[in-house]
């Protein structure tokens, strides 16, 4: 492990495989932590982690035993653990509640909640043991408001503001600050076609005619810049949309 990375400590990043996660796992990695990548897909883990010097583990965040074996192998580096990105999530779905899939829903519930229950519960001691210790809960404007067809994937993004607010309140007093990034409009690579059950077209429209959609490196740099303030500091949300994007139903678009 480099002398950075003893500094500022390791790093766990969960659904890192791809998008936010492995921008994120990228630019920690740059800010002198030591990465540990977390997700299912293990060679997309194995190359990640080659890439940047990390540690790749391979974790189902609605898996028990794979969060424990996550916890086991953060205390096998001997590093202090100063960071845990929760960003594992998704999407199922664009249904009107009326015909919704009771499966989608629980799989978003399980995975953008339950998951990050779950690997939180496990590293808050590993957290603390540091003394000083910073957990990032990866929410999304879809956390704060509702739209139609939205209402699984915002009722679980609800759960999980409402996780990150009552563990900061639990957390008072303990060297855990706990910070919640919600982004807007974020053109990733699988988020759409995840929750459009890998049709293109579905998953490209709402982007439509919208210049400057974020990315994944935007979110990653605040993740970046939030973890590397002096730990007095605490952001408790940040909420971050394209300039296109004024609100949840206000997206400037241009058109040929």
């Amino acid at each position: 492990m480099t002398g950075s990375a003893q500094q500022r400590g390791v790093a766990v990043v969960t659904g890192a495989s791809s998008g936010i996660g492995a921008a994120t796992a990228r630019r920690l990695a740059a800010e002198g932590f030591h990465v540990v990548a977390a997700a299912r897909r293990a060679d997309r883990l194995t190359a990640l982690a080659k890439e940047i010097g990390g540690t790749a583990v391979n974790c189902d965040v609605t898996a028990d035993p794979d969060v424990a074996a996550l916890r086991d192998a953060v205390r096998e580096l001997g590093a202090p653990m100063t960071l845990l990105v929760n960003n594992a999530g998704g999407a199922h779905g664009l249904d009107p509640i009326e015909s919704a899939s009771v499966v989608d829903w629980q799989w978003m519930y399980e995975v953008n909640v339950v998951g990050t229950l779950r690997v939180t519960k496990v590293l808050l001691p590993e957290l603390e043991r540091s003394g000083a210790g910073t957990v990032v809960v990866m929410g999304s404007t879809a956390g704060l408001i509702v739209y139609e067809g939205g209402g699984g994937y915002a009722a679980a993004k609800h759960a999980q503001t409402a996780l990150a607010e009552t563990l900061r309140l639990e957390l008072s007093g303990r060297p855990i600050r706990v910070i919640e990034i919600d982004p807007g409009m974020v053109r990733t690579d699988e988020f759409g076609l995840v929750r459009f059950g890998g049709d293109a077209v579905r998953a490209a429209a709402p982007y439509a005619g919208v210049a400057e959609p974020l990315v994944a490196d935007d979110i990653a740099d605040c993740v970046a810049w939030v973890a590397t303030r002096p730990h007095h500091v605490n952001v408790d949300r940040l909420v971050v949309r394209p300039l296109a994007q004024a609100a949840q139903h206000k997206v400037h678009r241009v058109f040929p």
